[in-house]
């Protein structure tokens, strides 16, 4: 039996193929699919189970299109409510696999669906996929259920890893869903993999010594859950449409631009935070597309929102596409020709960003905003800044006086400057952005620099 294991930076999401004797399981998968079906093809391998370890909330699965292209079954837990054929996955049930099987464990408690799939090789346990239900270093969030407490779901989560999952023998090797950055847990380790026995010995959540202890661990300061994650399980409970039946991204003109930015689109701007700052369409949104571009994009605006893109160039319109895409964020009006080079030869005003260095803020004396998670705040903070991460910024800006200048810093300066055009274009006349973030400021002002 051999694994595969395919892994999305942006979403920091792990998708696998098992196969064994030329048959394949694909586990997880993210939206667009090709990437299975080349490597099957490759192979030689038939993909004959497409499993889900359970309703994704933080991005859009391809399961529905990779069954059609590939003639696989999907497989989900009991009780997932999924609208589309599929096979039900019980505890115990297995699913051949060339000479070998895939075993299903139910474990309940990130959502009430959940399973875990373990691998035997030649009858015995290989490597279990974890799915959201363990993580490196982690465990799966417990508040994504519409019916049950948070209280709830962490116990019966802490009854899925002890009855199940540290059942299994110490040298099984743990493939989870997601690594480092991913939105369904808070402490997750960068590896790639890990094992039974050195979770057993190393993950937090794994050494609380009680039910209770592990509930009041996991839902004490539990961080916000994103708005959009209940719109994206509907979605994977539906079945999302195939990447290559959403429609094109038509070219704009500016003018066209400016109609559909007045009928209530938003300018999304794709560029990196320093070209936005030089220039930039008044009232547009800047996400850059680094890093967790899509996650970002959906937690800011909203997987229903109508957006039209300002990237540099055909190759960045279209990867903001996908990665949109990727998260259920799918009304694409359009992308400005020529990016912001063309709205300028066209006359249209133009917006700044001012920059600030950390070694001047000793002369600041407007507001500070600090737009990083409320647990990055309270362990350590700029004196006298306000925390409000930039998820809550849009539905609490009546907490900032707009007559103040406000000065904004993340860590390094990717959420910052999106929280800087959520002020400007929500009417804040004097906003400046910090440059560097928290990291700068404390550089500079472990070097001395006054305060």
């Amino acid at each position: 039996m051999q694994i595969e294991r395919f892994y999305l930076g942006c979403l920091a999401h792990a998708s696998y193929i098992v196969h064994d004797d030329g048959e394949a399981a694909v586990i997880d998968p993210q939206r667009d699919v090709d990437l299975y079906i080349d490597l099957a093809r490759e192979r030689g391998l038939s993909i004959r189970w497409v499993i889900e370890t359970h309703l994704h909330a933080d991005f859009v699965s391809g399961h529905l299109e990779l069954a059609r292209r590939s003639g696989a079954t999907i497989c989900m837990g009991a009780g997932s409510g999924a609208g589309f054929e599929h096979r039900v996955l019980h505890d115990g049930d297995e699913l051949p696999l060339g000479r070998n099987v895939l075993r299903t464990l139910a474990t309940p408690g990130h959502t009430e669906e959940s399973v875990c799939i373990l691998a035997l090789d030649g009858g015995k346990p290989l490597a279990v996929f974890t799915g959201d239900t363990l993580f490196i270093g982690d465990v799966g969030r417990p508040d994504l259920s519409p019916t049950k407490t948070p209280q709830q779901l962490a116990a019966v989560l802490y009854d899925s890893l002890h009855d199940k999952l540290l059942a299994l023998p110490d040298d099984t090797i743990v493939y989870p869903a997601h690594g480092a950055g991913s939105l369904c847990g808070r402490n997750m380790s960068a590896d790639s993999s890990s094992t039974i026995g050195r979770e057993r010995r190393t993950n937090y959540a794994l050494l609380a010594r009680s039910q209770e202890q592990f509930v009041e661990l996991l839902t004490g300061d539990l961080p916000p859950r994103p708005t959009y994650f209940n719109d994206e399980v509907a979605l994977n409970r539906s079945g999302a449409t195939a990447l290559e039946d959403l429609p094109p991204v038509p070219s704009l003109t500016p003018d066209q631009v400016a109609v559909l930015q007045a009928e209530g689109a938003i300018v999304l701007d794709t560029r990196p935070t320093t070209d936005f700052a030089a220039a930039h369409i008044p009232g547009s949104i800047n996400v850059a597309l680094s890093g967790q571009f899509a996650s970002w994009a959906a937690r800011v605006l909203g997987v229903g929102a109508r957006v039209v893109l300002v990237a540099e160039d055909d190759a960045t319109i279209h990867e903001a596409r996908l990665r949109l895409a990727r998260v259920g964020l799918e009304d694409v009006a359009g992308a400005l020709e020529g990016s912001i080079f063309r709205w300028i030869e066209a006359g249209k005003a133009v917006q700044s960003l001012d920059q600030m260095s950390a070694v001047d803020l000793g002369d600041w004396s407007g507001t500070i905003l600090d737009v990083r998670e409320a647990s990055e705040h309270s362990a350590g903070a700029i004196p006298g800044a306000i925390s409000i991460p930039l998820p809550e910024l849009r539905s609490r800006l009546s907490e900032l006086d707009p007559g103040i200048a406000v000065l904004v810093h993340c860590k390094g300066g990717y959420r910052s400057s999106c929280a800087a055009s959520i002020l400007q274009a929500s009417g804040f006349p004097a906003v400046v952005n910090l440059a560097g973030g928290y990291d700068a400021w404390q550089l500079a002002h472990g070097a001395g620099a006054a305060w």
